[in-house]
């Protein structure tokens, strides 16, 4: 047998050693990058047991101006799906009859004055001859007569001149709150009276949500008197002010109306559309919640990468509730409490692959 030199098997040595430790580098990477997963626990919550209903939204603020004078339609500035301003004219009254009924008021008023001064210089004149005995009573009583008259003369004309003046105001009218114009009503050039419908609008900035509830719901409903708002199928609730409950039902259909009053200001929602109201009936029902950013989405499967105790992820599939107010979200189905789920999904998915890739070779 033929020996083989000692500097030829340290070099065989070496190209073995070598080539173990290349094979194993994959591995390596793999179970640190693993190991390096950010995780969350899967929390046990407790949720009140909620009951879902439609509802529709309504403004707050929502009227029909009328005319509260007679005249002929002189100005229309706004029409349908303009947005008004508060304090902004809507339309204007030819206002000549009005104007008149000032003026004739005013004058009317003016010679009240006249007579109400000219009657205190009588009493008072008269005043004082009575008090040196140099007439009768009865002048002196007629005197004061006078005087209380002219005074109520005078009462009258303020009056007239008052309500003058509003009659003359009728003909301009002013957008009472800030809003969107829905309907007009009369033509430029058209006889109106009072009480004819000039225009109506709806403000945005107050809006409700109004919903019909069973009777076998309402008394749970009335206890709890918590509710929350979703819109569009959104898990995040809108901010809710406070609930009014009707205290009666309606016979045709045995529900109780509920009205729910938003915050002010709700972006992207209009009068007429429905909207999802969760009551709160009491009753407490154990969930598990995770973090928002470990929920996936690959086609039409929802799920999360499970990390199990040996730091390896799984995509496993969810079925989702509804948002929680500390930016996670309630899972119906899928996963138990005390399970590890990775916060980065893209991190997980991409130690899986390289997982994968090892196993193959």
């Amino acid at each position: 047998m033929k020996v083989l030199p000692q500097w030829l098997l340290v070099v065989g040595l070496s190209l073995l050693a070598a080539c173990g430790e290349q094979e194993s580098v994959p591995v390596t990477q793999t179970q640190t990058t693993a190991a390096t997963l950010a995780t969350a626990p899967v929390n046990a919550v407790t949720s009140p047991d909620m009951q879902y209903l439609d509802g529709h939204v309504e403004a707050v603020n929502k009227s029909t101006m009328s005319a509260q004078t007679s005249g002929v339609i002189e100005k229309l500035y706004y029409d349908v799906d303009d947005f008004v301003e508060q304090g902004k004219v809507i339309a204007r009254i030819k206002s000549k009859n009005q104007q008149a009924g000032v003026q004739q008021a005013q004058a009317s008023l003016d010679e009240a004055q006249a007579r109400y001064v000219e009657a205190q210089a009588d009493f008072k004149r008269i005043s004082e001859i009575y008090a040196k005995r140099l007439i009768p009573k009865a002048e002196y009583d007629a005197a004061a007569a006078g005087l209380k008259a002219a005074e109520a003369r005078l009462d009258a004309s303020k009056a007239q001149t008052t309500q003058a003046g509003e009659q003359l105001g009728y003909t301009t009218l002013i957008a009472p709150y800030g809003g969107i114009v829905t309907q007009r009503h009369v033509e430029l050039g058209e006889t109106v009276n009072p009480g004819t419908p000039i225009m109506s609008g709806i403000s945005l900035d107050q809006l409700r949500v109004v919903v019909d509830v069973p009777q076998r719901l309402i008394v749970p409903i009335r206890k709890e008197k918590t509710a929350i708002v979703l819109q569009n199928g959104s898990n995040k609730p809108l901010s809710v002010k406070n609930l009014t409950f009707f205290p009666y039902a309606d016979p045709k259909t045995n529900t109780f109306k509920v009205r729910i009053e938003l915050a002010d200001s709700t972006p992207d929602l209009f009068p007429g559309m429905f909207v999802k109201v969760g009551f709160v009936t009491g009753a407490q029902q154990s969930i598990v919640s995770v973090p928002e950013s470990a929920v996936v989405v690959r086609s039409e499967v929802i799920g999360v990468y499970v990390v199990d105790e040996q730091g390896k992820p799984a995509l496993r599939q969810i079925r989702l509730g509804r948002k929680l107010d500390d930016n996670s979200i309630s899972v119906l189905a899928g996963l138990d409490a005390g399970e590890k789920v990775a916060l980065d999904p893209v991190q997980a998915a991409i130690s899986l692959k390289q997982a994968a890739g090892v196993s193959h070779e």
